[in-house]
């Protein structure tokens, strides 16, 4: 998962970057507006923290001009709490809005849920059915197959395999994957996404002792074979 962080403060720049980076995402920054545009314009975001006072360009005017190319996630930073001010900026185009000085707990469970929102909401738009190499699964009929083979997956299996297989060669941290299958309120054991992991080896691939599709990339988390 890849953040755009956009502040003209280097210090809460930094200290953002350090503490997502600490999940797990992948974080690039910049310091105004008009490089945030060029930024979203180039680089596949899935989340933007765009500060609402900067130079050369606001975060207003920003996010307006990221909304006419660009349908990513976007949670605004400023230090205006007024409720006028945060209907402004959904009007802009933010997605939500955190008030500075905020909690970070509090802003990394908002960017989890933003992310798993949009995540699902991208799911329902696309095609019922995905096929890679000899694994096909149907979203309508929860329903899998391998070589025309059915499948019996349980339902976090089903979930977790329909994320991997719909975003090929994009890797997920432990973390992001509870967050996105589980929930980002989940309490139980990281581990859990080892297990489940393992389990759809077992059901999907040839051999599970050397998977061709459900690959660790290690010291990081797992994706799916482009």
């Amino acid at each position: 998962m890849r953040i755009l962080v956009v502040d003209d403060e280097p210090l809460l720049v930094k200290g953002l970057k350090f503490n997502l980076e600490n999940e797990g995402y992948d974080v690039d920054a910049c310091y105004d507006g008009e490089a945030a545009v060029e930024m979203a314009r180039t680089g596949g975001y899935d989340l933007i923290l765009l500060d609402l006072m900067m130079p050369k360009l606001d975060g207003l005017a920003a996010c307006m001009k990221i909304r006419q190319f660009s349908t990513v996630p976007v949670i605004m930073l400023t230090a205006k709490g007024e409720d006028t001010d945060k209907l402004i900026g959904f009007e802009y185009g933010a997605d939500d809005y955190v008030t500075k000085p905020f909690n970070v707990l509090e802003l990394k469970a908002r960017i989890r849920a933003l992310l798993r929102r949009a995540s699902l909401q991208g799911a329902e738009a696309a095609s019922a059915q995905v096929t890679r190499g000899p694994i096909t699964i149907d979203t309508e009929r929860r329903s899998a197959q391998v070589d025309g083979r059915p499948v019996e997956l349980t339902a976090k299996e089903f979930d977790l395999v329909e994320l991997l297989m719909r975003t090929p060669g994009k890797v997920y941290s432990r973390e992001n994957l509870l967050d996105l299958v589980w929930g980002y309120d989940y309490q139980g054991d990281i581990r859990t996404v080892d297990v489940h992991i393992r389990r759809l080896r077992e059901k999907l691939e040839r051999n599970s002792a050397r998977p061709e599709f459900i690959i660790t990339k290690w010291g990081v988390g797992y994706y799916f074979k482009d």
